[in-house]
């Protein structure tokens, strides 16, 4: 309940978060839309009514917006913040005013500025893990095994202090992190995990056990784990081209990762209630900011990249959904019709509110709310 009674501790770093990563997405559109000559009404951070904002000179109106959960860019031609046309303006416009149109730019123009928001957030992952690996320096620790804990998956299955895992499955293990992250995605299965021991290779499988762990906050999670510890964490800085490409490649591993736990979850071999909404992410980025400023940013570099992601979801009101519609333009050699658009925006603005409504019930529960709330009905 330590969520529900934190105050400023968890508010501030939830709104810092949730601002930096909106407006990083929101950049990305207004940008490219700008750099092929579309015509901005509203940067906006949040919903609903304007807290505060200004204009500049050719017109934008910037505005921090009531409800801090997302933003939108509103350009010439949009009916509304998510960019659906109505068919009689367009009809009505001038030359000039389409000259300035999002929806009179050609197909690949409007693909470039939609996909540009879910882009501007892999980006920023990259650019945010590369200053840290450039200048704290990158968690790389030998993938060689420090400590078996007695009766664990790892102590049956016959791994010993002193083994380097060197691949688990078709996976290639080079540090201790690449077995965290390859463990974390285990859905049940038995993993063939090869080890050095003495010179020579060994394989054995494994079958993580799904364990409750409490952290230092004292939230509960449950993670398929081994059983094993590392002999120590070393951080390494690199060089910022080497710092670069690293930071791609982790992104890149967040991302497969990511990919790999939502279709394990859409089979069911993972549980659902790890989908979080507004109220955890606001638990974490507290809990997070605790641990100082290195803390924080990793926790926005993964939070950047499942934004970006959810967002390329193929579901209407989504930036996914615009890029099934142009898909099919291409296809189709024209747009879909704007009756078709208007039920498939109506079908994914009720999946998405779906969405968010089983999140915050997965929230609510995990903070122990719906737990109390019982106990005051017996």
């Amino acid at each position: 309940m330590g969520f529900l009674t934190g105050g400023l501790g968890y508010v501030v770093p939830f709104l810092v978060v949730l601002t930096v990563l909106v407006f990083v997405h929101e950049l990305g559109h207004y940008l490219v839309a700008r750099w092929n000559k579309v015509r901005i009404e509203t940067f906006s951070i949040g919903f609903g009514p304007e807290l505060f904002g200004w204009t500049d000179r050719v017109g934008t109106r910037w505005k921090v917006s009531a409800v801090p959960l997302g933003g939108y860019v509103k350009m010439f031609g949009d009916a509304d913040p998510a960019s659906m046309a109505s068919p009689e303006r367009l009809e009505e416009m001038t030359e000039a005013e389409k000259a300035v149109s999002f929806h009179h730019k050609r197909l690949m123009q409007r693909v470039a500025v939609v996909a540009a928001g879910p882009v501007a957030n892999f980006a920023f992952t990259v650019v945010a893990l590369a200053l840290l690996f450039a200048t704290v320096g990158q968690p790389f620790t030998p993938p060689q095994i420090g400590k078996v804990e007695a009766g664990s998956a790892a102590a049956v299955g016959g791994l010993e202090p002193g083994d380097t895992i060197v691949r688990i499955d078709a996976t290639a293990i080079s540090r201790f992190e690449d077995i965290q992250r390859a463990v974390r995605l285990d859905d049940g299965k038995p993993l063939a995990i090869t080890v050095q021991r003495g010179g020579k290779d060994v394989t054995l499988s494994i079958t993580p056990r799904v364990t409750t762990v409490t952290d230092r906050f004292g939230n509960q999670h449950r993670f398929p784990l081994l059983g094993i510890e590392r002999q120590g964490v070393n951080y390494i800085r690199r060089n910022p081209l080497d710092a670069v490409w690293r930071a791609g490649q982790e992104t890149g591993g967040l991302v497969s990762g990511t990919l790999t736990a939502v279709w394990q979850m859409v089979i069911g071999a993972r549980p659902a209630d790890e989908i979080g909404g507004p109220l955890r992410i606001a638990q974490m980025s507290g809990e997070v900011a605790q641990g100082g400023a290195v803390a924080l940013i990793w926790f926005m570099a993964v939070l950047s990249v499942n934004l970006g992601l959810i967002n390329l979801f193929p579901i209407p009101v989504l930036d996914g959904g615009h890029l099934l519609f142009y898909a099919a333009e291409a296809v189709r050699g024209r747009p879909l019709g704007a009756r078709a658009q208007e039920y498939g925006f109506r079908l994914g603005l009720a999946l998405v509110l779906t969405l968010m409504v089983f999140a915050t019930w997965n929230d609510l529960v995990h903070i122990g709310l719906i737990k109390l709330l019982k106990g005051f009905g017996t």
